[in-house]
């Protein structure tokens, strides 16, 4: 896996006990990661760094609450929070939004690839 910084990185944070993933592949909690110049999602970038989806409850992108499967591009910010971030906060900051999305997207892909 590359870390670097170049034109076409995002600035990737990880916190909480998902740091724990990036222990124990010897990664550092925050760096540069290298991204193709259209984009990824969220989601394929957890998976790239072996961290699992299902244990993130959040991802912040420039500062907003965003959908693990929205798209991520170079030059953007983005952090990845675990589960069981306490319930207030979680509607605050906008995460149980994002997570009946999430819902939404997973429950649409699950039936088109039923079909």
């Amino acid at each position: 896996m590359a870390f670097t910084q170049s034109s076409h990185t995002v600035s990737v944070r990880i916190f909480g006990f998902l740091q724990a993933y990036m222990d124990s592949q010897g990664f550092p909690y925050a760096f540069e990661k290298e991204i193709a110049r259209e984009g990824m999602t969220a989601y394929d970038i957890a998976c790239e760094l072996r961290i699992p989806p299902e244990e993130i409850e959040g991802i912040f992108l420039n500062g907003c609450v965003k959908n693990i499967y929205d798209l991520v591009f170079p030059g953007d910010r983005m952090a990845f929070f675990p589960k069981g971030t306490p319930g207030p906060y979680r509607v605050f900051l906008g995460m149980a939004r994002e997570n009946v999305e999430r819902a939404r997207r997973e429950k649409e892909k699950a039936s088109k690839k039923d079909r």
